[in-house]
C-alpha cells in the first residue's frame, strides 16, 4: 500500500506547493502593499469588533462573490480567448487569496471560536503538516529552493553585466 502512495503523495506535494508557492508569492506582497497604501483604520476596527458568525460571514464574502470568475475564465479559455481567460483566472484568484488572506488575519480569533470552523481548520493544519512532513514534500521543496537560488544568481549577473555595460558607455 506503501508504494502505491508515495508516487500518489509526490504529486499531491508537488502540485499543492506550485501552487501555494506561484500565488502566496504574489499575494503576500500585494495584500502588504494595499495595506501600506491604504489604511482603513475603520474599516479594520469594524472587521475586529464583530461576532464570530458575522465574522464567518464576512469571510466568505470574497469566495462567494470571485469563485464565479473560474467558470467565466473556463469559458473565454473554451472559446479560444486563452489568454483573456488565463489573465481572468490570476487576477480573480489573487483577488480572492488576497482578501481572504487579510480578513482570516483580522477575524483569526474569532473564527476559532466556531467549533465547526476550528475544527475543520484543525484538520486542515494536520493535512498540511503531513504533507509537509512527506518525503516528496522536502524533495520539491529543495528543487524549488535550488530553482529560486539559480534564478537569484542569474539576475544579479544580468544586473551585474547591464551595470558595466552602461559604465562603459560613459
Amino acid at each position: 500500500m506503501k508504494r502505491i502512495l508515495k508516487p500518489f503523495t509526490y504529486v499531491l506535494a508537488a502540485v499543492y506547493f506550485v501552487v501555494d508557492a506561484v500565488f502566496m508569492t504574489v499575494a503576500r506582497p500585494i495584500a502588504r502593499w494595499i495595506g501600506r497604501h491604504f489604511e482603513f483604520k475603520r474599516l479594520r476596527a469594524w472587521i475586529r469588533s464583530l461576532p464570530p458568525y458575522p465574522s464567518l460571514a464576512l469571510f466568505s464574502v470574497p469566495v462567494i462573490i470571485l469563485e464565479p470568475i473560474k467558470p467565466v475564465a473556463a469559458y473565454l479559455a473554451a472559446t479560444g480567448q486563452f489568454v483573456s481567460g488565463a489573465v481572468t483566472f490570476i487576477i480573480g484568484e489573487l483577488l480572492k487569496l488576497v482578501l481572504v488572506e487579510r480578513l482570516f488575519h483580522l477575524t483569526r480569533d474569532k473564527l476559532m471560536r466556531i467549533p465547526a470552523f476550528a475544527w475543520g481548520y484543525g484538520r486542515f493544519a494536520e493535512m498540511k503538516a503531513w504533507l509537509q512532513a512527506t518525503e516528496a514534500w522536502r524533495a520539491v521543496r529543495a528543487i524549488s529552493r535550488a530553482v529560486r537560488d539559480a534564478v537569484v544568481r542569474a539576475r544579479a549577473r544580468l544586473a551585474g553585466g547591464l551595470s558595466r555595460l552602461v559604465a562603459s558607455r560613459d
